[in-house]
């Protein structure tokens, strides 16, 4: 089945609210096997909406519409599918009930435009909303389906969850379902990741391999349809190999995780605690590792050096140092790293100094970033950064370098 997503609302387009409907929709549909083939955001107008229901009734099975079933005369969306259909709208019976009882238990008067919410498309099937007012429904017509849905997220959310997919995967005689897995690589760019796998992507077709890149870091998408769930699994398995055999260095985690996320989740798993020094990073890194559930079995704390004196008061930097090398050098981030280490009493140091801009510091660029890591007896080692961008762009990328780099110091020790 081709399908297609139109999402109603003046409020889309102007960017007053962010359209999750449509992301929401394209996973669940592709975990039952339904492709969607477009996504579509109109206005509430009601010639604009005419024109997209036209289109999409020509070239997709399937049609999803998200919003526009409310009460006010700008919710325009099952008057005009119904004119376009041919059909009446009439009263639902069980959802004026339910509209009316919900007035009744919150003590307010019902006002005659909420009786429009009850509204169906005549010989509709209807989807009872039982966490909003108005009601889904599903009309179908010379092969074409469309599934009018309502557009606040916790209603729509659960009315597809419980009652419009067990419909549809009743109605998809394939029984295929589209299963995905994210593999998020760091430390490389989109256009030199897919040089490395060129031929794979020439040569895709199940599972497909689709790339996406984002604040420095790039991610795989691979994506097969089957009926056999453990065969799925075995093309996914086969497509990652020969990816990982490519570019596997650069790999640090899969799904929705982020660094910081993966990072925790190493550090937990061995029982390692880690303390930050930050100067350029301000806190950042230290925030980001506290917002992970169960950082604090590792997180021992950190000390935000963001002034010359605090480097050497709490940290010990000497002067000398900063006379011979300065607060932005590798020198001074090992010592950062080794300091903190040590009177915070963690199994790992990791340390940030640099400049973030807009201006330079010590005759350095912004941009330069170096970063340090102190573990036990081993020797501390340091990490040079010549970044490009904004000032929260350098900050938020030398965070994710940091992290990126103790993952890889992990694996080396054999701690992760």
């Amino acid at each position: 089945m081709r399908a297609e997503i139109i999402a109603v609302g003046s409020e889309l387009l102007l960017g007053q609210i962010v359209n999750t409907n449509a992301r929401f929709l394209s996973e669940e549909l592709a975990a039952s096997g339904i492709d969607v083939y477009y996504q579509v955001v109109v206005g509430d107008n009601k010639n604009r909406l005419t024109g997209v229901i036209k289109d999409a009734a020509a070239r997709s099975d399937l049609v999803f519409l998200t919003g526009g079933l409310g009460p006010t005369k700008d919710d325009l969306t099952k008057e005009t599918v119904a004119t376009f259909l041919g059909k009446n709208l009439v009263y639902d019976d069980a959802s004026l009930a339910s509209i009316e009882a919900y007035f009744q238990k919150v003590n307010r008067d019902m006002t005659p435009n909420n009786k429009k919410q009850a509204l169906i498309i005549e010989g509709s099937q209807v989807l009872p909303n039982h966490y909003g007012m108005a009601p889904g429904m599903i009309a179908t017509v010379d092969g074409c389906t469309f599934v009018l849905l309502p557009g606040p997220p916790k209603e729509l959310e659960p009315l597809v969850k419980e009652q419009l997919l067990p419909f549809l995967q009743q109605r998809n005689k394939t029984n295929e379902s589209i299963t995905s897995r994210v593999l998020r690589f760091f430390n490389i760019g989109e256009s030199k990741l897919e040089t490395m796998i060129e031929d794979l992507l020439a040569a895709q077709s199940n599972p497909t391999i689709a790339p996406l890149a984002s604040e420095g870091e790039v991610t795989l998408r691979l994506t097969v349809k089957h009926h056999d769930a453990s065969v799925a699994k075995q093309l996914l398995d086969h497509t990652e190999e020969k990816i990982q055999a490519r570019v596997g260095q650069f790999f640090y985690g899969y799904g929705e995780s982020s660094l910081i996320a993966v990072l925790v989740d190493r550090l937990k798993s061995t029982h390692t605690t880690l303390s930050t020094a930050e100067s350029l990073t301000g806190g950042l890194v230290s925030s980001a590792i506290t917002s992970v559930p169960g950082a604090s079995n590792i997180f021992v704390g950190s000390i935000v050096s963001y002034q010359t004196k605090v480097k050497e008061n709490q940290l010990g930097v000497s002067k000398e140092l900063i006379t011979s090398s300065g607060v932005v050098s590798a020198e001074c981030a090992g010592v950062m790293a080794r300091e903190v280490r040590e009177r915070l009493r963690s199994d790992i140091g990791l340390s940030f100094t640099g400049v973030a801009g807009p201006s330079g510091q010590e005759g350095k660029e912004p941009g330069l970033v170096y970063i340090g890591i102190a573990y036990s007896n081993q020797q501390v080692k340091t990490f040079r950064l010549q970044l490009t961008g904004n000032r929260e762009s350098i900050r938020m990328r030398a965070m994710k370098y940091g992290c990126f780099y103790l993952l890889n110091e992990l694996k080396r020790w054999n701690l992760g």
